[in-house]
């Protein structure tokens, strides 16, 4: 086994930022990544290999600003709170042309749509015994340390406001060695809890987790998927209708994001009358489409097909919608199907998860169908699937990155297609 090269203490120039966020500076022996570092500043770092860790700003960019958390730098969710706002956005704007440009697509992309501080609507934490301590908080970067967390200006203040009382229960039911998680979101009944990794301990702490729900006022506190007490039903608005959620499903991470999204569907999607939502979850672009057309919602997860459902049965003035569960990454809707002799979908929206929608984009790229609106957490996949959309016969009318993943690397990417002529 080869030894790893041991660490030297450097000054290195940074010249560009990989896709990730760190800075890269070119060597003798090869590129290096240093975090927290901008292009064009001077730095010292101590290397190892091609990983570097940063110890002083010699010469620091223009583009610098003091970072707005005391655990900055520690904590490995906000890498690029250094970087003042042209610039950060600048960053996540140039993450979706690169992207595009790697499948040869050369398309105007607009303006990065950024979420404010204190606008995540839920936050996963990880819990772990150290010694006599309970260490409540987010991983370092690279590591499974954990951060005892005292404030994170990104995620809703009520989550914050809770924490205290979260590590409280953790320290009642932490086993010895391992590590909890702690999903927590805000809806409009309250924060809705899901603690994963109790596994069989659980079954003598449902005391302790049912009085901590009361005491900290939970509308839901769930337990390795198992309700352990439900006081209120944990409610999203979605597009005006209430829809319980399930434990730890998916939602869009920022409200104003989802907004943002519903209204680039209206744009995308004008004048069609039968729309299929592909990877609908729980519903979260459904009830938005259903306000204008009629919708198909397809998604492989029953528990959010199950919520999606109870919220149709709440819902006042919408189309109509009907539901499938299928595993569309197996079993794409294949484009017979989406015809279905002429009177098939003339709008699609696909929103999968990071993985991307490669088996079902290229279902879609034989299809007639006249519209589709992509969406997608990752620019790689995104690209990928836009190139077979392409390459099928249609055209993009639109690009909007989305950044609802504030002072990190990621961004959220809406695309607006039409079949060409």
């Amino acid at each position: 086994m080869s030894k790893k090269p041991e660490a030297t203490v450097k000054t290195v120039r940074i010249t560009r930022l990989a896709h990730k966020g760190d800075g890269v500076a070119e060597t003798d022996a090869g590129q290096v990544f240093v975090p927290y570092t901008l292009e064009g500043e001077l730095v010292s770092a101590s290397v190892q290999g091609a990983r570097a860790e940063l110890k002083e700003i010699v010469e620091p960019s223009p583009d610098r600003v003091a970072p707005v958390c005391k655990h900055y730098g520690v904590c490995g969710g906000c890498s690029l709170q250094h970087m003042d706002e042209a610039s950060y956005k600048d960053f996540k704007r140039q993450q979706v042309i690169d992207a595009l440009s790697s499948r040869g697509i050369e398309t105007p992309v607009d303006d990065v749509v950024v979420c404010g501080k204190g606008s995540r609507r839920r936050a996963v934490f990880a819990a772990v015994l150290a010694g006599h301590k309970v260490l409540f908080g987010y991983h370092t970067a690279k590591s499974n340390r954990l951060v005892d967390i005292e404030e994170c200006p990104v995620i809703a203040p009520e989550i914050m406001k809770a924490v205290p009382g979260l590590r409280k229960l953790a320290g009642v039911i932490l086993p010895r060695k391992g590590e909890l998680k702690f999903t927590v979101t805000t809806t409009q009944s309250g924060l809705d809890v899901a603690i994963g990794g109790l596994g069989k301990t659980k079954d003598k702490h449902y005391l302790e987790l049912s009085q901590a729900a009361v005491e900290n006022d939970f509308a839901r506190l769930t337990v390795d998927g198992e309700t352990i007490i439900e006081i209120r039903s944990p409610l999203l608005d979605m597009s005006g209708t209430a829809v319980p959620i399930p434990a730890g499903g998916f939602i869009q991470a920022a409200l104003s994001a989802e907004t943002t999204m519903g209204e680039l569907l209206a744009e995308g999607l004008s004048g069609c009358k039968r729309v299929a939502d592909l990877f609908c979850g729980a519903g979260t672009l459904t009830f938005r489409i259903a306000q204008f057309a009629n919708v198909h919602a397809v998604e492989g997860d029953a528990s959010s097909l199950k919520a999606l459902d109870l919220g149709l049965r709440r819902a006042k003035g919408l189309k109509k919608v009907t539901t499938e569960r299928r595993d569309l990454f197996r079993r794409p809707i294949v484009a017979k199907d989406l015809d279905n002799f002429g009177k098939g979908y003339d709008g699609v929206v696909f929103d999968p998860p990071r993985a991307g929608a490669h088996a079902q984009a290229q279902e879609l790229a034989k299809s007639p169908v006249k519209k589709i609106v992509a969406v997608s957490c990752s620019p790689a996949s995104f690209a990928r699937d836009l190139r077979e959309l392409l390459d099928g016969g249609y055209e993009i009318k639109r690009v909007v990155p989305i950044d609802q993943f504030l002072h990190s690397p990621h961004v959220e990417v809406v695309a607006l297609l039409e079949r060409s002529a």
